[in-house]
């Protein structure tokens, strides 16, 4: 197995005053040659969005864009008609496609958000761009992994065009899972959200990550009450 540690200071870092924001991956003038990707990942951006503020309408193609809402209340408006809020305990999924355009916003004028936003290499170009979203029950992630996108429309989630996986998990103090990999020659990048964990003999804390490559499986062990974000890819993708 191979284990790459990044840890949460050598993120990438911008302050636009509305916007603040951390970069695992190279994003907009933030550029590191070993931190392009990690296989169909291609960003992983931690957000803080003053209150009434966010993204304009702007356009994207042939990408898989999924917000997990940490805190506050996401507001979502797109050329295909959609217009949503989502909060923490949400997931949103856009499929880009052939181009789509789309505005994010902090429906709170009064309340910082917080948020990830991912980007994911599809496996099929130029598709019909899609939206969708989810609420999900957070006692299924427990002391246990719980399933929040897939490739499978039927399975637990939402879904994307990618053999890609993600799950997220709060692990009491003391406890342990196990992750298996979902596809042979996929990778997994984890992010501890808050808490600390030990993978691997890696000692990590609040908003470390971890990149594991060559595996079929592994074992998080919480040393403090903790939260993760685990992203599984294809390490070779078209």
């Amino acid at each position: 197995m191979k284990a790459t540690v990044h840890r949460a200071e050598d993120r990438g870092y911008a302050n636009h005053g509305w916007l603040e924001a951390n970069h695992s991956f190279s994003f907009a003038s933030w550029y590191n040659p070993d931190k392009i990707n990690f296989g169909a990942l291609r960003v992983l951006n931690d957000d803080r969005i003053a209150g009434g503020a966010g993204f304009p309408k702007h356009p994207h193609n042939n990408m898989e864009i999924i917000t997990i809402p940490l805190s506050g209340r996401l507001e979502h408006e797109d050329s295909m008609g959609n217009k949503a809020q989502i909060a923490a305990g949400e997931v949103q999924v856009m499929s880009a496609g052939v181009g789509v355009t789309h505005s994010e916003y902090n429906a709170l004028q009064n309340e910082e958000l917080k948020l990830f936003q991912i980007w994911i290499f599809p496996n099929k170009q130029n598709v019909v761009p899609r939206y969708d979203e989810l609420q999900l029950n957070l006692e299924d992630r427990v002391n246990k992994l719980q399933q929040i996108l897939s490739p499978n429309p039927d399975d637990d989630g939402v879904w994307i065009h990618q053999n890609a996986w993600m799950y997220m998990s709060n692990l009491y103090k003391g406890k342990e899972i196990i992750y298996t990999i979902n596809m042979k020659g996929n990778g997994v990048f984890v992010m501890v959200i808050s808490g600390k964990v030990n993978i691997n003999n890696q000692f990590l804390s609040s908003r470390d990550a971890i990149a594991i490559e060559d595996a079929t499986s592994f074992t998080v062990h919480s040393q403090q009450d903790s939260e993760l974000l685990l992203i599984e890819v294809p390490m070779i993708f078209q």
